[in-house]
This record gives C-alpha cells, sequence and structure tokens, in this order.
C-alpha cells in the first residue's frame, strides 16, 4: 500500500479548521494575517479525501484528542466562504473567495495575485506606464505596494498618480489587457472581468498605506511635487497611526482588544500624545497603568521597529474597519444613558 505524502504546515492547519465549527474556525482565521488566511484557505480548499488516519496525526501533533472521525472533504467550498465572511466580513471577503477558490487554475490578470511580487514587477517593469497602474490597481493594496517597492524609482510615482485618477475603464479594454497577461503564462480559458470599477483615489491611498513609512514619505512628496491637488485628495483618503486619535471610544475600546499588546507598547514609542491619552482613556485604569509601566521600562526602540508597528496596528484597524466593527471616520455613534 502506498504511503501517504507528509502533511506541509499549512495543509495541518487546513484540516484542524475543518474540524471546527464554522464559528470557532472564524475566530481562528482573524488572527491570521491575510497572507496566511490565503495560504491556508487554498490549502482547504483542495483537500480531497482526507483519511482518518490524517487527521489523527495532525490532532495528536496539536495535542488535542478529538476522538473519532469520519473522512473530510465534501463541500468545502462553502465551507470555506462562510468562514471568510465571518472573519473578515462580506466586502473584504470577497476577493479573497475568488483567489482562493478560483486561483488555482486562474490566469491573466488573476494569475498575478499569485505570483511573487518581485517576478510581478520583473514582468510589467518595461510596460506601458497605463499598463503598469491597470495591473497593480488589480492587486491586493499590500501586494501592490510590494510590487511598487521592486519598481524602477522614476515609475514608482508615475504608477501611483496614474492609479489614482484611473476611472471608467472600459470592459473591453481590461479584457484585451487580461488576454495579454493570459498568452504570457500560455493559460487556458479565464473567466471574463466583471468590472471596470478599478483604480481611484481611494485605491491609491491603500496603496500608500501599506507601504513602509520612509517609501511612503518619498512617493507623496513627489506626487505633490507633480500635482498638488492629486497628492491633496490622495492624503485625504490615508489613514495614519496619529489618525487613530479621532476614533469614536467604541471603535477604540474594539480596535485595543485586536492589537497584541507588546506590539501596542512599540507603536506608541513614536505616537503623538493625543493618541497616547485617547488609548489610555479607553483602557481600564489598572490596564492603562501597566502600559504606561511597560512604555516607561522598555528600552530604546529602532524607528523602522516602531513603523512596523504603527503599521500592523492600522492594518488591524483597517481589517475590523472592513468587517464593519468600527468606524474609522470618527464619527461613530457614542451610547448615552
Amino acid at each position: 500500500m502506498k504511503a501517504e505524502a507528509p502533511l506541509g504546515g499549512a495543509q495541518r492547519a487546513a484540516i484542524l479548521l475543518l474540524t471546527l465549527g464554522e464559528q470557532d474556525a472564524a475566530e481562528v482565521l482573524k488572527h491570521l494575517s491575510a497572507r496566511d488566511v490565503q495560504a491556508v484557505g487554498s490549502a482547504m480548499a483542495s483537500l480531497t479525501n482526507v483519511s482518518r488516519d490524517q487527521v489523527e496525526k495532525v490532532l495528536e501533533r496539536l495535542n488535542d484528542d478529538m476522538g473519532r472521525h469520519t473522512s473530510l472533504g465534501v463541500g468545502t467550498e462553502e465551507y470555506i466562504r462562510k468562514i471568510l465572511v465571518n472573519a473578515l466580513g462580506e466586502s473584504k471577503a470577497g476577493g479573497l473567495i475568488d483567489r482562493i477558490l478560483l486561483g488555482r487554475s486562474s490566469k491573466g490578470l488573476e494569475s498575478l495575485k499569485w505570483m511573487e511580487s518581485r517576478a510581478i514587477a520583473e514582468m510589467i517593469s518595461q510596460e506601458h506606464p497605463q499598463i503598469i497602474a491597470l495591473v497593480l490597481a488589480h492587486l491586493e493594496p499590500d501586494q501592490a505596494a510590494e510590487v511598487i517597492g521592486y519598481l524602477p524609482p522614476r515609475v514608482r510615482s508615475d504608477a501611483v498618480m496614474r492609479i489614482a485618477t484611473l476611472d471608467g475603464v472600459q470592459p473591453h479594454a481590461l479584457n484585451e489587457l487580461d488576454e495579454i497577461m493570459e498568452r504570457q503564462f500560455s493559460g487556458g480559458n479565464t473567466k471574463k472581468l466583471k468590472s471596470a470599477s478599478v483604480g481611484g483615489l481611494k485605491a491609491a491611498a491603500n496603496i500608500l498605506n501599506a507601504m513602509e513609512s520612509s517609501r511612503e514619505n518619498e512617493l507623496m512628496t513627489a506626487i505633490r511635487t507633480h500635482d498638488a491637488g492629486l497628492g491633496g485628495r490622495i492624503e485625504e483618503l490615508m489613514f495614519v497611526f496619529e489618525d487613530l486619535g479621532d476614533l469614536d471610544d467604541r471603535s477604540m475600546q474594539t480596535l485595543l482588544r485586536e492589537v497584541p499588546t507588546a506590539r501596542l507598547v512599540t507603536a506608541l514609542k513614536g505616537a503623538e500624545p493625543g493618541v497616547r491619552e485617547k488609548i489610555f482613556a479607553n483602557m481600564s485604569k489598572r490596564a492603562a497603568d501597566m502600559l504606561r509601566d511597560d512604555l516607561e521600562v522598555s528600552g530604546p526602540v529602532r524607528l523602522s521597529e516602531v513603523d512596523a508597528a504603527q503599521k500592523e496596528v492600522l492594518g488591524i484597524a483597517r481589517k475590523l474597519a472592513d468587517s464593519g466593527a468600527i468606524n474609522l471616520s470618527g464619527t461613530g455613534d457614542e451610547l448615552v444613558a
């Protein structure tokens, strides 16, 4: 009898999630990064005929004896859809579901979402600037930000400006671009693009938000130098760490429940006093005192580490906003007696 191939980490995680209920699985996914959710979701989508022996080995490895289980793998697509929506919200989960369930056989533009950022940059760097902008607009903000980092410096700010001004792209033009990309992969049929709503000011702002602060500042300076009005409109839609001070109390409390204390301490090292006080005011006195103590006793931290921690907190905030859990506009409803 042929021995079963050893399972990878993503496959083991997928099997574990498939043994849980939808709500429990969704809770687990909330604590994973977007890339990890995609990896585990892809593994779940590809699982077929999982044997009892494989399940038991996974559970034994996790020291969680769950008794005797039957085979898994029935109706996994619907299950994946439900837990992703529960974990991320309808709007955020929509694109990720397509990437997981359709990405395995996707070609053209969709297939780029599964490529390494450096490889995408190498592929598009010699294309017309408008083509580069269209491609970047189809990627998730964090991936697009990575790709821009690998593009030649002279191309970066121009690409972001073109993304910001993309409006009313004709579907046939997008489908022609999709077919060009498909031919590069020598793939089979791909689904036709349904929407021409790509790019725009918010897309450009989201991509800039996902960048390291030094690169973000560099590109915003270049954009404002070239077109002050456009730079201002993009900046209005960007959400930076100092903006957390404008959150309503309920949103701040929800955010603080999701941020690991160690990362919050590092992020607050470079925070404005107003942001710190807003955070302290939305914690219990004991928790606020402990956080103050942690800030006092912690040593110097590199600026790059502070920036990374602040970006992580902002990423959690945007994820909560996408799911409707918090309001980033600072106009949330307050409770009254």
